[in-house]
């Protein structure tokens, strides 16, 4: 993968969501590296050139995903924070702001978290679930029995499964976005 980083970043990113979007629609069997190459614009040979095979790049995707998340977490939710609401509300901003980078984002992480194929299976349990159970410590570690956070945890997965309804479109995702900021800062104040 050391020919994928020597090509400039506007061109990695253009081929990542490319292929975030064909294993999102297709699934992991299904996707073909000539069906990500069209997408991303290239000859499937360059994506063989860049990963060597399907499976590694499908490995590489998971592993720009647990990197991201991994590192928005440890930048934009510090230890320090202890306000239920505030870390709410970074975790949305770190799943908005991921998915306006990589729509395709979506449909991969969609399709993923039913993904069966055995050549991939433990390696996504692995990563994500790893990355899903992080998060959810680290935001929703005061539920406890307090009703009112328990009631924002559901909120936010139902915020969460309208965000993946989006499909990437910014101006839905923004709005949304928007509206669950509003529900929170009202629900604080009371």
């Amino acid at each position: 993968m050391e020919n994928f980083f020597n090509i400039r970043a506007e061109k990695q990113s253009h081929i990542i969501n490319a292929a975030l979007s064909v294993f999102g629609k297709q699934g992991y069997r299904k996707a073909s590296l000539s069906d990500i190459a069209q997408s991303a614009g290239i000859t499937k040979g360059m994506i063989t050139y860049y990963f060597g095979s399907k499976k590694n790049l499908y490995l590489y995707l998971l592993s720009v995903i647990h990197e991201k998340l991994t590192k928005e977490i440890n930048e934009k939710l510090p230890p320090d924070i202890t306000d239920f609401f505030e870390k709410i509300k970074i975790a949305v901003e770190i799943q908005v702001e991921a998915i306006k980078k990589h729509p395709g984002l979506i449909s991969f992480v969609n399709s993923m978290t039913s993904e069966r194929d055995p050549d991939i299976a433990t390696e996504i349990e692995q990563s994500f679930i790893e990355d899903y159970n992080r998060l959810n410590e680290i935001v929703f570690s005061e539920i406890g029995t307090n009703p009112l956070y328990k009631f924002v945890f559901w909120a936010s997965s139902g915020f969460t499964e309208e965000l993946y309804a989006t499909n990437g479109e910014e101006s839905q995702i923004d709005e949304l976005a928007t509206s669950f900021y509003d529900c929170l800062d009202m629900i604080k104040k009371r």
